[in-house]
């Protein structure tokens, strides 16, 4: 395994293995749902490319950019372990050189959901995975169905602007317990990790209701809400429950039906989803 550092080099590698390169974006301090990801893309692909790179422009006024977690030597051991052959980690300074003025947008999903509550966040996540693909030229991109908005627009955005490779998702990896894996979960303390199961708790509930044949949205809501109320240190950003594909609100939900929440644990902000008719 390589580390490539500089977008020149990282072009000039993918201009040599052209056609052969699956990409698993990151923000590093990988865990089992990361080497997920790099295991399909190691049965999709001849050559596998990570990159890990803490993107500024997706974080917003107050959020965790700074303490956002980082352990590179770490993360090249579990890379390594899962099979990769590159490591492309660049520098902010590389990514946006000075006057750098140039963003890419993707209406309508953006709006919705994370959307609403981390205005600008969309157009840092999208203006950042287009460079990355403009400079590793892959033939298929992989990501966690966790942030599945990201996976929505990242799809709408390679429709859109007619990018040649596959988009792939994968689904969640959570904890024995059902906690969904994330980088922000080693920010928790003990206390806020158990309180942190209400996201997957009323995941839970909502799922229980629905196969007892429960259609309404806002019955579902209610049982899904009711769990995570009892947990004094949880804080509710939005639970909804959206068509799949437009990510629009919906009052009857159905087997395809998307339950998305976010829910801030202290000062962590935790996501998690499900599919009703899946699982």
């Amino acid at each position: 395994m390589i580390v490539i550092n500089s977008v020149a080099q990282m072009q000039q590698y993918a201009r040599e293995h052209h056609g052969q390169i699956a990409l698993v974006p990151t923000m590093g301090y990988l865990h089992e749902g990361h080497a997920s990801l790099m295991v399909e893309a190691r049965r999709r692909a001849a050559v596998v490319v990570m990159s890990i790179f803490v993107n500024p422009t997706q974080f917003g006024v107050n959020e965790d950019l700074d303490s956002y977690p980082r352990d590179l030597e770490r993360d090249k051991r579990v890379a390594s372990e899962a099979g990769v052959d590159v490591i492309f980690a660049p520098t902010a300074a590389d990514m946006y050189p000075a006057g750098y003025q140039s963003y890419l947008n993707v209406e309508g999903l953006t709006t919705e959901l994370c959307g609403a509550s981390r205005p600008g966040h969309f157009r840092g996540v999208t203006t950042v995975v287009a460079k990355l693909f403009n400079i590793v030229a892959p033939k298929l991109a992989i990501f966690g169905k966790k942030d599945f908005q990201q996976l929505a627009v990242i799809r709408r955005m390679a429709i859109d602007f007619n990018m040649d490779l596959e988009i792939v998702g994968m689904p969640i990896v959570r904890e024995s317990d059902g906690l969904a894996l994330s980088s922000r979960n080693a920010r928790l303390d003990a206390t806020q990790r158990k309180q942190a199961l209400c996201l997957s708790r009323s995941i839970a509930a909502a799922r229980e209701a629905f196969n007892a044949g429960e259609q309404s949205v806002a019955a579902l809501r209610d049982k899904a809400l009711a769990v995570i109320e009892k947990e004094s240190g949880a804080e509710v950003d939005y639970l909804e429950f959206r068509d799949q594909d437009t990510l629009l609100p919906l009052e009857k939900a159905d087997q395809r039906t998307l339950l998305a929440l976010a829910v801030r644990v202290g000062s962590v902000r935790l996501i998690d989803n499900t599919i009703l008719g899946e699982g």
